[in-house]
């Protein structure tokens, strides 16, 4: 093998065959990819306020937020890969998380634990939302492997908001 073909393999573009059409791939892998940067946003903003959370419900809420960051970071590897199935490209750095995520990140030196599971419940209920929009569109692409995928994911975020919801009301109440 010579430079030049080692060469042209490198360039070679990533293009994986897929039966869905040209603007199926690139409306559903442009809509994982959004995802796939919301969830990578949402994992890292859990795992903060896991690591920063304090006060009397500390080693429940602790816990449950590092249980809910670990199911949020199972999901990625699943996105990015349906995205390269249906022949598209994905996240590539950091940065493009940043450019592409929706899930407002907190940078606060300080967070109570009530605002805490607020603003996460709040975060997953977006998801939810986005979740579905994205399961529409790809009914619509005849995409049925990523609807399906989805699926359970919005449930598994549906269970975060309602374990988020029930927390709260705990923090509100003793704190009142």
């Amino acid at each position: 093998m010579d430079i030049l073909e080692t060469k042209t393999r490198q360039a070679a573009p990533l293009k994986t065959p897929s039966d869905l059409g040209s603007n199926a791939v690139r409306d559903v892998s442009v809509a994982l990819t959004a995802l796939l940067a919301d969830m990578l946003a949402l994992y890292l903003k859990t795992k903060n306020f896991h690591w920063h959370v304090s006060g009397p419900h500390f080693r429940e809420d602790h816990l449950m937020l590092d249980d809910q960051s670990a199911q949020i970071l199972a999901t990625t590897d699943s996105i990015a890969e349906r995205v390269r199935k249906v022949g598209g490209t994905t996240i590539r750095s950091i940065g493009h998380v940043s450019r592409l995520q929706r899930i407002l990140d907190n940078d606060a030196e300080y967070v109570t634990p009530p605002d805490m599971l607020a603003e996460l419940r709040d975060d997953n209920m977006q998801l939810i939302a986005r979740m579905r929009e994205t399961h529409r569109l790809c009914e619509e692409s005849s995409d049925v492997a990523s609807a399906s995928l989805l699926e359970p994911w919005i449930d598994e975020a549906e269970g975060r908001v309602w374990f988020l919801f029930e927390s709260s009301r705990r923090s509100q109440s003793s704190a009142g």
